[in-house]
């Protein structure tokens, strides 16, 4: 681990990469040294929305700003696509409440067991 995270010392330097199906299933991802990859799954629903259903930022990446990274990824694109976001994930739905200034881009809220 602490190997892993000494090649990460330019994490922001990693760049944020975007899959999606054929479906509109899709994920945000940093791929660090080791296959490390840290991601965040959405998945398109109705016209202008999409769904923010899971964020999974390995131990290797933790504190380093990561998961936000992906998210703002996430949130440029669906705002160049004028869509809206419906964020599932407690992670994703934590840095809405964390910052109300882009209460703008939600599509609605979802409470979950988790928040």
């Amino acid at each position: 681990m602490t190997q892993i995270r000494a090649s990460l010392a330019d994490i922001h330097s990693l760049p944020v990469d975007r899959e999606q199906d054929a479906e509109g299933k899709g994920r945000y991802l940093v791929r660090g040294p080791a296959d490390t990859i840290a991601e965040m799954s959405y998945r398109l629903t109705g016209a202008n929305q999409l769904i923010i259903d899971h964020t999974e930022v390995p131990d290797a990446f933790r504190g380093t700003g990561t998961g936000l990274r992906l998210l703002e990824a996430l949130m440029a694109d669906a705002q160049r696509e004028g869509r809206k976001i419906i964020p599932i994930c407690p992670f994703a739905a934590a840095q809405f409440d964390k910052h109300p200034e882009w209460a703008d881009r939600l599509a609605y809220r979802v409470r979950t067991k988790q928040g």
